[in-house]
């Protein structure tokens, strides 16, 4: 896979660079909440502009149905992406219309201009090949190299991520390198003892992974709503808690081969619970109770592990050489039940491992609940692409990166 560098050394003035980047970031209206992905493409845009070049930015925003729809637009990212460059940059209100070509045509050398959301064209994300094609055939059009530095989109077999890298000379940028090199060390160079801590809603999210990690990992710890179908499994009554029936079989499988395999797979001894799902609009408090994880009352929902968990998975993090972070431990977003993501997040700044934060609300939750990015080994801008490179999948727009 060439990067970046080997292209800077090549020299990229006046040419017209397509980076191919993530800038999905959370909305509200037309206010970015989070801009992590944004800031996270900048060394990229950075060195191509400082060398040169005529940037031509693109990404997907949200799910939009192959159609223009104003709530998914990308200026609100185009204005933040200048605001941080401390540059004008320029919006095409199109992806491969007259808008996108004379934005591309009107740019100078250094400069850098975003095209409107991939995903209001319908080849962008078709399941048929020739009209995949056919998309990418335009976007080529509006460049003469491709860079992909789109993390969080490489599992994907888009036509921006897939198709046009064969379209032109390719390159993977500063961030997908990074992104790469991490996780090679969560599965190629691995330092012991490693880790593992999953949370997240659903079990279901996680089973390739799991099945993937009993065979890599030291110990795995589960938290989140997916702990409760684990605890089902164990034959625990779960109240109302999020549960996953048709999973069972699988984590009962999971549970036997973990003892098997010599893998510690911890589940919570305690649980904040409530009768009813608290209020995420006014965040008023919901006075939950803790109770055993495996007595939850009827009636009664799980919604974070309690104080006696968060000890005992900080005492299980404290030793790691290698730890790997994935979905949070309850709803975090809510007061009342922030503290068990609170305290595996701290776990991992303790820790004298390397850790990784495996994108996704686990990426979001440190930075709402204000804990120093720096303090953590790596930041993954890309959850589901994480979990498939750890699963051992291919990922498409990381295969459409090598030569």
């Amino acid at each position: 896979m060439k990067t970046i560098d080997e292209l800077l050394s090549e020299g990229v003035a006046g040419k017209r660079v397509f980076v191919r980047a993530d800038l999905n970031v959370p909305l509200d209206g037309t206010t970015i909440t989070d801009d992590g992905r944004i800031r996270a493409v900048l060394p990229t845009v950075e060195a191509l502009a400082e060398a040169g070049a005529r940037v031509v930015v693109a990404s997907h925003l949200g799910r939009p149905k192959g159609a223009p729809d104003p709530a998914f637009s990308l200026a609100p990212a185009a204005t933040r992406l200048g605001e941080l460059l401390g540059a004008d940059v320029a919006f095409a209100t199109d992806t491969v219309g007259e808008s996108a070509g004379a934005t591309v045509a009107g740019l100078a050398d250094g400069q850098v201009a975003v095209i409107e959301n991939l995903r209001f064209n319908a080849g962008e994300t078709s399941k048929d090949d020739a009209e995949r094609g056919e998309f990418a055939d335009r976007l080529a059009a509006l460049a003469d190299v491709y860079v992909g530095d789109g993390f969080g989109a490489v599992h994907r077999k888009h036509a921006s991520v897939f198709d046009l890298p064969a379209r032109l000379p390719h390159y993977a940028g500063h961030l997908i390198a990074t992104e790469v090199g991490v996780l090679k060390k969560l599965t190629d160079e691995v330092q012991r003892p490693y880790v593992v801590a999953l949370g997240g809603a659903k079990v279901s999210d996680k089973l390739a992974v799991i099945d993937e990690l009993l065979g890599k990992a030291d110990r795995i710890l589960i938290g989140g709503g997916m702990a409760y179908t684990f605890l089902k499994a164990q034959g625990h009554e779960v109240g109302t808690s999020l549960l996953q029936e048709d999973q069972i079989p699988a984590v009962r499988e999971y549970l036997e081969r973990a003892e098997k395999n010599g893998v510690e797979l911890v589940l919570p001894v305690d649980t904040l619970v409530a009768a009813e799902f608290p209020d995420m609009k006014t965040k008023a408090p919901s006075h939950p109770a803790n109770v055993a994880a495996d007595a939850v009352p009827a009636g009664h929902m799980g919604l974070d592990i309690g104080p006696q968990t968060r000890k005992l998975y900080a005492s299980k993090l404290a030793d790691a050489a290698t730890v790997f972070w994935n979905g949070p431990m309850g709803v975090f977003e809510h007061p009342d039940y922030a503290e068990g993501t609170k305290a595996v997040a701290q776990a991992l700044i303790d820790s004298p491992g390397f850790t990784v934060v495996g994108g996704g609300d686990s990426a979001a939750a440190v930075r709402i609940l204000g804990f120093d990015e720096q303090a953590f080994g790596h930041i993954s801008t890309g959850g589901g692409a994480s979990l498939e490179y750890l699963e051992g999948k291919t990922l498409p727009g990381l295969a459409a990166l090598e030569d």
